[in-house]
């Protein structure tokens, strides 16, 4: 008896001390928002080819909506909450970098053009959404293809790690799938015949078309076979970061300076027309929640 006795209160010790370890460490840990306050510097991994959301134009500035998003609308929500200044550093991410630079902590957001989606939800936490597209296709004026039932034995590019490549691969089954690291080498491999169609979110495709050196060459084809609305991704369990961030956000709905932004980019006059939608303005008037 006076062994077992023993060898319970040793084990009950070792609980005890890994259990204390285990608070300090996970008590001790340095939350977004604290990191920022102590770096002065908010880091994001955005994109370098997906235009208008973020890309590199040709007077090699980095520029987009989703930038303009967290510079004019986020930032400042960002600074007021750690009060003091903030500046912005921009990193290159990709789909299948997002959430590794994420979790490592090379970046503190992702702003671009990231889908939120249940799975990813396991790893990484959202913003509200600020856009919403579909997945169409790009082809050659006068292709056969003209919506994902023409698929069949046909070569089809996406984006590695994309929503878009995952629905493929799973709703066609006798498709030949080709996974480019980024847009533009999809669109080269499209040019040169080496696929017979890219597939990607509708509202990029226009993108990719309209900065194309013959922009008539190429048409977008198909009813949407997905639904992604974009969101920003942050850190898991970050509660308060995610709060100033959604904070700016409606804010900035709240004011009309998101729709100013969405004008600037997707208006009449904007780098790629896209007029929102009546239903997608109340959609995104209703996300932001009273004060």
């Amino acid at each position: 008896m006076v062994y077992r006795r023993r060898i319970r209160g040793v084990v009950l010790l070792w609980v005890a001390l890994g259990l204390s370890v285990w608070g300090v460490g996970h008590a001790g840990a340095e939350t977004t928002l604290e990191k920022i306050a102590r770096t002065g510097t908010l880091t994001i991994g955005t994109r370098t080819g997906s235009p208008p959301f973020a890309y590199v134009n040709k007077q090699n500035e980095w520029v987009g909506f989703s930038i303009d998003l967290v510079e004019q609308l986020i930032l400042p929500a960002v600074s007021k909450k750690v009060g003091k200044p903030v500046k912005l550093e921009k990193k290159e991410s990709a789909p299948a970098t997002r959430i590794p630079l994420l979790s490592s902590g090379a970046v503190d957001l992702i702003a671009g053009t990231m889908t939120d989606t249940r799975p990813r939800r396991d790893s990484v936490d959202f913003s509200l959404t600020f856009f919403v597209t579909g997945a169409q296709f790009l082809v050659k004026k006068g292709s056969p293809i003209k919506g994902i039932q023409d698929l069949g034995g046909k070569r089809v590019g996406a984006q590695q790690g994309s929503t878009n490549a995952r629905i493929i691969r799973e709703r066609v089954a006798n498709v030949q799938l080709r996974e480019f690291p980024d847009q533009p080498s999809g669109f080269q491999a499209l040019a040169q015949g080496q696929v017979d169609t890219y597939t990607n979110d509708g509202i990029q495709l226009a993108g990719l078309k309209a900065k194309a050196p013959n922009p008539g060459e190429w048409e977008i084809v198909g009813d949407f076979y997905s639904y992604e609305p974009y969101g920003m991704a942050m850190r898991k369990g970050d509660s308060d970061f995610r709060a100033a961030v959604n904070s700016g956000l409606m804010e900035g709905i709240d004011s009309g300076k998101f729709f100013e932004i969405y004008e600037k980019w997707f208006g009449p006059k904007g780098d790629l027309p896209y007029p929102m939608t009546p239903e997608i303005k109340k959609f995104m008037i209703y996300q932001s929640v009273p004060k």
